[in-house]
């Protein structure tokens, strides 16, 4: 599981753009980005050009950091993009959308992706009826991710799903908030990714 030494919110303030590395608490007032929308340290209020080669890594950074990924993983992730057919960026996308740990996120199941991660590693889900411990498990049409049935019974793991019930679900996946799972409808589009990146940078910055 990749872990960060730095702040989270120090994280959104590098990239200039909410990452939602804390979950609900990136869609208050007290969000980093809201408060303070310029980059952490001294000179983080000074105005920079940031040209070509700067500028792909920002978007390689941002894109990686979103997802809480180790340079390393992000990379198996692209080669693996790089070898199907169609446009390597968004085919990238549409992987990362399928981990795991994303799909237990947007789909209301816990607090952040971080905090998705430590249940996942943790033994709390299962797909289609069998244990889950990676969270970068792809899920795939008909999948279903549910809390296994000693979790389930957990209040606090109740009251987190139930809190979630008004969240947005993309219509690639179906939430059932009564049995805890999630149901995989079908692969997302880039229409479907909220996500401020242009990928097609993230491409050209490992092309070279």
């Amino acid at each position: 599981m990749s872990k960060f030494s730095e702040s989270a919110c120090r994280l959104c303030r590098v990239e200039r753009t909410k990452l939602f590395l804390k979950g609900s608490r990136c869609m208050t007032d007290k969000c980093s980005v809201e408060k303070r929308a310029y980059p952490p340290g001294e000179h983080g209020r000074e105005r920079r050009r940031i040209l070509g080669y700067g500028i792909q890594l920002r978007e390689k950074q941002k894109l990686k950091r979103y997802y809480g990924m180790s340079e390393k993983q992000f990379r198996l992730f692209f080669d693996r993009a790089e070898r199907k057919k169609g446009v390597t960026g968004e085919t990238l996308l549409v992987m990362l959308e399928r981990r795991l740990d994303n799909v237990i996120f947007i789909s209301g199941l816990s607090f952040s992706r971080a905090h998705a991660r430590q249940m996942i590693t943790h033994g709390h889900f299962s797909i289609n009826g069998r244990k889950a411990t990676a969270p970068s498990i792809m899920l795939n049409k008909g999948d279903v991710v549910a809390y296994r049935e000693k979790s389930a019974g957990k209040e606090d793991f109740k009251a987190l799903v139930e809190s979630n019930q008004s969240k947005h679900v993309p219509g690639w996946m179906q939430v059932d908030h009564d049995k805890m799972n999630v149901s995989i409808l079908g692969f997302p589009k880039r229409e479907d990714i909220p996500l401020p990146v242009e990928e097609h940078l993230v491409v050209e910055l490992y092309s070279k």
